[in-house]
C-alpha cells in the first residue's frame, strides 16, 4: 500500500487566487452589480458553479450565470501569463514523488488551466493524477473531488490534502482526510485552524522539513 499528498493547484502550487479574483471582478462589470472585490476573494477556491451565487445571490445565478463563467473564463485567459508558480512549489512535488509518495492535483478549476499550471511547474512526471471541475458534479467545498482523485490512484493506504482556503479544508474533512493549508492564498491562519487544518504554513518550500508520514497519521 502507498501514501498519497493530494494538492489544490490555484493559490497552492501557483500564484493565481488573486489574478482569479480580478478577472470575475471584471466579468461581473460586462453585465450586472459588481460585488466588492474582497468578497470576490473571499470565494476563489471554490468552484465557478457556486461562486456567482455566493457573491451575488440566487437571481443573478439564474440570469447571468453562465455568461458570467463564460466572460471570467475570457478575462483570466488575459491574465494567466502573469501567473507565477509558488515559491518551492515545484520542488515539494517533485521531493515527495521521489521520497515515494503518490502526488496527484484535485483543483475545482479549468482543466486548461491547470494543465497549464502543470507545465508552468514542469510536474508532469511527478503526479499521478490530474482532477478538475470536469470530472465531478459538485465542486469544493464538497467532498467530489478529494474522493475523485483517491479512487484513481488505487490501493492508498494514508493520504492527506495541501490546500490554501477554508473549502479545501472542509472538502478534505468530508472525504476523510486531514488537510495541512497555505496562506498562500490569502486566508487567515486561525480561519484555516478554526475549519479544521492539521497546520499551517506560509507558503509551499515551508512543507519540505515536515513530517509527512506524521501528518497522515494524525
Amino acid at each position: 500500500m502507498s501514501s498519497a499528498v493530494l494538492f489544490d493547484i490555484d493559490g497552492t502550487l501557483v500564484d493565481s487566487t488573486y489574478h482569479h479574483a480580478v478577472a470575475w471582478h471584471r466579468a461581473f462589470t460586462r453585465m450586472t452589480e459588481v460585488p466588492p472585490l474582497w468578497r470576490i476573494h473571499r470565494t476563489i477556491g471554490m468552484g465557478g458553479d457556486r461562486l456567482v451565487a455566493e457573491v451575488a445571490d440566487d437571481e443573478t445565478e439564474d440570469e447571468y450565470g453562465d455568461d458570467l463563467r463564460d466572460a471570467w473564463r475570457e478575462e483570466y485567459l488575459a491574465l494567466r501569463a502573469e501567473v507565477q508558480p509558488l515559491p518551492g512549489a515545484a520542488e515539494l512535488v517533485r521531493w515527495l514523488a521521489d521520497a515515494g509518495f503518490v502526488v496527484a492535483l484535485a483543483s475545482s478549476g479549468d482543466p486548461q488551466f491547470a494543465q497549464e499550471a502543470v507545465d508552468l511547474l514542469d510536474i508532469g512526471s511527478a503526479i499521478s493524477a490530474l482532477v478538475t471541475s470536469e470530472d465531478v458534479d459538485d465542486s469544493k467545498p464538497e467532498p467530489d473531488l478529494v474522493e475523485e482523485t483517491l479512487g484513481r490512484l488505487g490501493d492508498v493506504e494514508t493520504a492527506v490534502f495541501v490546500g490554501d482556503t477554508v473549502y479545501d479544508v472542509e472538502a478534505a474533512a468530508r472525504a476523510d482526510l486531514g488537510c495541512i493549508a497555505l496562506r498562500s492564498g490569502g486566508f487567515g491562519r486561525a480561519e484555516l485552524l478554526d475549519a479544521g487544518a492539521l497546520q499551517v504554513a506560509e507558503l509551499p518550500h515551508d512543507l519540505l522539513t515536515i513530517d509527512w508520514t506524521q501528518e497522515m497519521n494524525r
